[in-house]
């Protein structure tokens, strides 16, 4: 799929479903916290949320008072509904609009948190252009979610790619070595279940 046509794609499904209509909804996204609290973090490092799209996660990292939050989406429609949700708040947050494979980072990040978005990169190339600029701008710890061997072959209608603890790691094994692994059963808001596959890792000093 071309960048514009994923674009328009995720444009049309946040601005014609609400939050209680697609299944990665969380009300509290504890797993991607309990990572993120597991690195032993101070308030002031860099995170960024990797298609963040409007998820919650957001409102929970400054609720704990970090003050250095990125959110990124391809759809800028997701991230003007995170912002309006936030409110005043918003402001807090570096807000960017980009597809993840053309991303031109202006900063290194600390944390990079991704749950739900690496799993939709199909192509070797992709990959291969998300990894590379995990590589170059991470200098600390990555969280990556995806659907498990076990869980859901597409979402929004798109193919996605299935992941375990052996493949998932061995996508970053160049530059990261693995902290953990854990499968996770997400409940949708329409009762369903995802078995999702999530992993964390270290950037390797050079």
């Amino acid at each position: 799929m071309e960048d514009s046509t994923r674009k328009n794609h995720w444009e049309t499904v946040y601005e014609t479903k609400n939050p209680d209509q697609v299944s990665w909804t969380q009300e509290v996204p504890k797993t991607s916290l309990d990572f993120i609290h597991s690195f032993g973090p101070d308030k002031t490092v860099s995170i960024i949320d990797i298609g963040g799209g409007d998820s919650n996660l957001v409102d929970f990292l400054l609720r704990e008072g970090y003050e250095n939050i990125s959110v990124l989406d391809i759809s800028a429609k997701a991230l003007e509904r995170a912002k309006k949700r936030l409110g005043k708040d918003a402001e807090k947050v570096k807000w960017i609009v980009s597809d993840i494979t053309s991303f031109a980072p202006e900063t290194h990040y600390d944390i990079w948190h991704d749950r739900a978005t690496f799993h939709f990169l199909t192509t070797p190339e992709q990959i291969a252009k998300y990894i590379g600029i995990a590589e170059r701008y991470v200098t600390g710890y990555m969280i990556i979610g995806t659907f498990s061997v076990n869980g859901p072959t597409k979402c929004s209608g798109l193919e996605i790619m299935q992941y375990d603890e052996q493949s998932l790691p061995a996508k970053l094994e160049n530059k990261f070595d693995k902290l953990s692994c854990m499968t996770e059963d997400h409940t949708t808001p329409f009762n369903t279940s995802q078995n999702f596959i999530f992993c964390s890792f270290k950037k390797r000093k050079d």
